[in-house]
């Protein structure tokens, strides 16, 4: 007996619904004036960062995520057992296994979803983003919950001033659905890596190429190690190439978009990217200096600033950016649709 298979109209995923989360405790330029040898105007001019929130002892990736998830189908109206698949993008899982999606399946009580977790830093939510919409687009699932979080402050040296500047702790998630007729969702990405930069900017043990050993806590190597002057100059160069990119190959340009939505790594780099793009500063959403660095969450805050300053609305053109360690590069082109 054959099996035949009838071919099927193509499925489009769109972003249906948006939520965010930070925790409540602040660290201010003010704070690490106290800690290390640096000062509130150093920071501002270099990164454009003013506070950023971190966890409080005991609060982990998983409990921002579940936060982030719960915001984002309340305000959709859906029930976590209508979930299907959970995509945690993160660097700071609660533990090397199981994943943080686990965990998030079971205090947000998805009971009948599966998932895992993809790490690729600070382009971990546009690579779970992608991700996501492929399997919405494959016709099997009709509800994924992608989230972006990370505990960096679990990760930093908060004598190294070089690093501690940057980071913050936070939490995002979108719901991806099927298209509705005369909607066009997510429209296309361009994703690269170039892994000779790894060495730029890591966390050198922990895993099993330096697994935890005294000396290695010893030496401080579980924390972010970061060559700042590489990663800047990758950064800026990259996230514009990757933004072009994607914005070429459908025949847009900067000027035609409604929202510039990037990955909030440094103000500097932000601007760079939309002067090369030949984007008004009034389009792009910029808030580092309220969250900081917040890796794999900061795009998916930096959407819901967007909707709570009213700047997103159905049928505008977004364009999101990023680059991560790795060095991870993407850039995705969609319709907002709600």
């Amino acid at each position: 007996m054959s099996l035949t298979l009838k071919p099927q109209a193509r499925v489009r995923a769109k972003i249906s619904s948006v939520g965010a989360y930070v925790p409540p405790r602040l660290l201010t330029n003010a704070d690490l004036e106290k800690m290390v040898a640096t000062n509130d105007q150093w920071i501002v001019e270099r990164t454009g960062i003013r506070e950023r929130h971190l966890v409080d002892k005991g609060v982990a990736t998983s409990d921002l995520a579940v936060e982030a998830a719960k915001c984002c189908l309340k305000k959709r109206g859906v029930r976590p057992e209508d979930i299907e698949v959970i995509i945690v993008a993160t660097v700071t899982p609660d533990m090397m296994f199981p994943a943080t999606a686990c965990l998030v399946q079971d205090k947000l009580g998805a009971k009948g979803a599966w998932g895992f977790d993809l790490s690729a830093a600070c382009s971990g939510f546009p690579y779970a983003l992608q991700v996501g919409a492929k399997l919405v687009e494959s016709g099997m699932h009709k509800k994924v919950l992608v989230i972006g979080a990370d505990v960096m402050s679990s990760i930093i040296d908060y004598t190294d001033r070089a690093t501690c500047v940057i980071f913050g702790d936070g939490a995002g998630a979108v719901l991806l659905e099927p298209c509705e007729e005369g909607e066009v969702g997510l429209v296309d990405y361009w994703h690269e890596v170039d892994g000779s930069g790894a060495v730029a900017l890591n966390m050198p043990a922990g895993g099993s190429l330096h697994p935890t050993t005294a000396e290695t806590v010893a030496a401080k190597q579980h924390f972010v190690h970061q060559d700042g002057q590489a990663v800047y100059k990758f950064a800026v160069r990259k996230m514009a190439e990757a933004a072009e990119t994607v914005l070429a190959r459908n025949g847009v340009e900067g000027k035609d978009l409604s929202c510039f939505i990037p990955h909030q790594a440094n103000k500097r780099i932000i601007l760079s990217t939309a002067e090369r793009l030949g984007m008004p500063e009034d389009r792009v959403v910029i808030n580092i200096d309220r969250y900081g660095n917040t890796t794999a969450a900061t795009i998916p805050l930096a959407m819901q600033t967007a909707l709570d300053d009213k700047r997103l609305k159905k049928g505008d053109l977004v364009l999101l950016a990023s680059v991560g360690a790795g060095f991870t590069v993407g850039a995705t082109l969609l319709r907002w649709e709600f």
